[in-house]
């Protein structure tokens, strides 16, 4: 379980690199604010989900699902090999890896 958890919080932790990477691409560019935002969001949630403590699971699980809707409104759906792409198949993963460690261990 531990594992899993760990995963989670590493691929939460890329991913908010990765969003400071975009925003430091292109800093004028619209919507980067949002993107600068939400990786500082992701890094401090990947931290967090190294902590023992419950409540950084439920952030692991609503914190990549608002960034991954608010998206796909603003952007659409991403090209397959695109930056956008990545980010969403890095929070699908940490998401699956929060709700299986939050359902394995209410057994």
């Amino acid at each position: 379980m531990k594992t899993i958890r760990l995963l989670a919080g590493l691929l939460l932790l890329v991913s908010g690199i990765l969003h400071f990477i975009v925003y430091f691409q292109a800093p004028d560019s619209p919507g980067n604010i949002g993107i600068l935002g939400f990786g500082v969001i992701y890094c401090i949630t990947g931290l967090l989900l190294f902590n023992k403590k419950i409540y950084p699971v439920y952030l692991g699980i609503v914190i990549p699902l608002i960034g991954m809707t608010l998206s796909l409104i603003k952007f659409g759906i991403p090209e397959l090999i695109s930056m956008p792409a990545l980010f969403k198949l890095l929070e699908i993963i940490a998401v699956s890896c929060c709700l299986y460690f939050l359902f394995s261990t209410k057994k």
